[in-house]
């Protein structure tokens, strides 16, 4: 079993990396500042640690771990740059790495890791028009090439230690959850998407699939090492990227986005959000890599293809899986797990026992609106799970799954919530982030109060957003 530590667990890569080593049979451990956010949103499987990026690492805590992936790092287009916020980009990468290479050589050989995977982007290269770039090109000029070859340097720095080291130069990863797709979106669905600074610009991108398959391969296959361009093989410019885009969301994208505004509003970073860099995985096939997504419209088309947000949660409970079935298919049991704030009330089923087909009738208020809830039992399967669908109520989509497996001498509760709120994409732009939080501060409640009720720690539950 490869045991894997993970930094930067709970960002758009980490999460579905997480799982996906998870389902590989790995033992995985992320390291977060914040324990109890990590544990709202990773598996319940993966063991969370607090962790201080900007402190010492201290050795020991790197024992027992067979691979490292570094992905922590404060967001580069999270902010307007300031210089303040120049300088939280460059520790939050630079310094961390550092740090973990130091405690690597504080260990005997056989005690270290064996392969470390990191972190870079193609923002190494700079501005360079319709120059192909592979991992043999030249880094180029600026901040974030600055960064890139600082962030790099340290890293390597593992390789005298007897690490594997690999770089995984990252382009804009695809994923309708988050990222710069995620702030694309909701433009894009109103019609009001189109080229930016007249679109001539080369955009190197991957689907975040591929990106997730790409760290798993780095960390499985001895021969890969050195840096790797983790980019889709065909990048493209603007302007057709903005036509894929929109014809993936079935809408039209010619508004311009003139290159003077992008600048306005974003001032140094604007410039960044313009700079063309046509890089290929070059590396990534010599090795033997497969995409799935080698085209951006099959990728967009995929990523678009259902926009419902999605919520996993994952809970451990220390009951068999028949006792706990009973609780939840019991309806009235929802008011014990429903924050006092929804004044949640169960009304009335149209069959005495829950069953497929069975109707459920709630009432409730949500921040002074009262609102009433009909929901149908679409699948019914005693001690393994169900599915409950809306029929009425506030949502334009709201379909939950419930899994209940037996673990470790309890029982993984497992949900899977896909909802979409009415209005379409101007629903999103005025409720999304409001609804989100709200939904957070329910699941943290009910996560609480299962735990209690069932004697639990109140650990190992999983809320993941996105689509």
């Amino acid at each position: 079993m490869l045991k894997v530590t993970v930094t930067g667990a709970t960002g758009m890569i980490g999460r579905p990396l997480v799982r996906r080593l998870l389902d590989d049979g790995c033992a995985v451990r992320a390291w977060s500042r914040d324990v109890e956010a990590a544990r709202a949103l990773l598996p319940a499987a993966c063991a969370v640690e607090g962790w201080d990026p900007a402190g010492a690492v201290d050795p020991h805590r790197l024992r027992g771990t067979d691979a490292l992936v570094h992905l922590a790092g404060a967001g580069v287009a999270d902010r307007r740059w300031s210089a303040a916020y120049k300088r939280v980009i460059r520790d939050s990468r630079v310094g961390p790495t550092r740090a973990l290479v130091e405690a690597m050589a504080a260990l005997p050989p056989a005690e270290r890791p064996r392969v470390l995977v990191g972190a870079s982007g193609i923002g190494i290269y700079g501005d360079r028009g319709d120059e192909r770039l592979d991992e043999t090109s030249a880094p180029g000029a600026g901040f974030l090439a600055e960064v890139s070859r600082e962030w790099e340097a340290a890293a390597r720095r593992a390789e005298a230690l007897g690490v594997r080291v690999v770089l995984l130069r990252i382009g804009m990863a695809l994923a309708a959850g988050g990222g710069a797709l995620g702030r694309l979106l909701p433009p894009f669905r109103l019609g009001l998407g189109g080229p930016v600074g007249g679109g001539g610009q080369w955009m190197s991108w991957i689907h975040r699939d591929d990106l997730v398959e790409l760290v798993c391969f780095a960390l499985r296959q001895a021969h890969v090492a050195g840096v790797l361009n983790a980019v889709a093989p065909a990048p493209v410019v603007n302007r057709d990227f903005s036509a894929a885009l929109g014809q993936a969301l079935a809408r039209p994208a010619r508004l311009p986005i003139p290159a003077a505004a992008l600048r306005l509003a974003f001032g140094e970073l604007g410039g960044v959000l313009l700079a063309s860099q046509r890089a290929l995985p070059a590396a990534a096939l010599r090795h033997g890599f497969a995409f799935r997504f080698a085209d951006v419209a099959a990728a967009l088309r995929d990523c678009c293809a259902d926009l419902s947000q999605v919520i996993d949660v994952e809970q451990w409970l220390p009951q068999p899986p028949a006792a706990v079935f009973a609780f939840f298919a019991d309806a009235a049991n929802l008011e014990r797990i429903t924050p006092p704030f929804l004044h949640f009330r169960v009304l009335g089923s149209s069959t005495p026992a829950l069953g497929t087909g069975t109707l459920i009738d709630y009432r409730l208020r949500l921040h002074g609106v009262p609102l009433r809830w009909r929901s149908v039992i679409e699948r019914w399967q005693p001690e393994r799970g169900f599915v409950d669908r809306q029929l009425r109520g506030p949502y334009a989509l709201w379909e939950h799954t419930h899994q209940f497996t037996a673990a470790n001498d309890g029982t993984l509760v497992r949900d899977r919530i896909r909802y979409r709120l009415p209005f379409g994409a101007l629903g999103e732009v005025i409720a999304g982030r409001w609804v989100a939080r709200d939904l957070a501060r329910i699941f943290a409640f009910r996560r609480a109060a299962s735990a209690a009720i069932f004697a639990a720690p109140s650990t190992g539950v999983a809320v993941e957003g996105g689509t």
